[in-house]
């Protein structure tokens, strides 16, 4: 019977020392990025607004949201390809012809930062500013934004 430990072994340790960290490190964090758009749902919004302004309004809300729907499965699926990929080469952007390798927003809106005293340096003095709430769909409230 043969020991298969050994060999596994070593082809992990080649995979590691071949792979380099940024590789992985990158792929890993835009395919969480991509297999979060069913959540966030941008290339939904993104697809309405671009319909209702490009072809008409009356269609903006029907077949932008079954075109953006589509896509938020699609940009889904590509995540969690290279979730489970993400060990592996290669670890350039793929399907870049159809999807952007970074999330897609609205072109009338693009979230800050959120209101916390991790980011917002006066909050012990009672100032803060930046977005309450941006991982609501659709907020775009903003306390202090100049």
């Amino acid at each position: 019977m043969r020991n298969v430990i050994p060999l596994l072994s070593v082809v992990a340790l080649s995979i590691m020392f071949t792979a380099g960290c940024a590789g992985p490190d990158a792929k890993l964090g835009r395919g969480l990025n991509n297999f979060h758009e069913i959540v966030r749902l941008g290339e939904m919004r993104r697809s309405i607004e671009q319909t209702a302004i490009f072809e008409s309004p009356d269609v903006g809300y029907t077949s932008g949201a079954i075109h953006g729907f589509h896509r938020s499965l699609g940009r889904a699926g590509l995540g969690l390809y290279e979730v489970l990929t993400f060990p592996f080469p290669p670890y350039h952007p793929i399907c870049t012809k159809y999807f952007a390798p970074e999330a897609v927003y609205p072109s009338n809106y693009k979230p800050g930062l959120l209101s916390d005293s991790l980011f917002d340096t006066d909050s012990y003095f009672g100032y803060s500013g930046g977005e309450v709430a941006p991982f609501v769909p659709g907020s775009r409230f903003r306390v202090f934004d100049n």
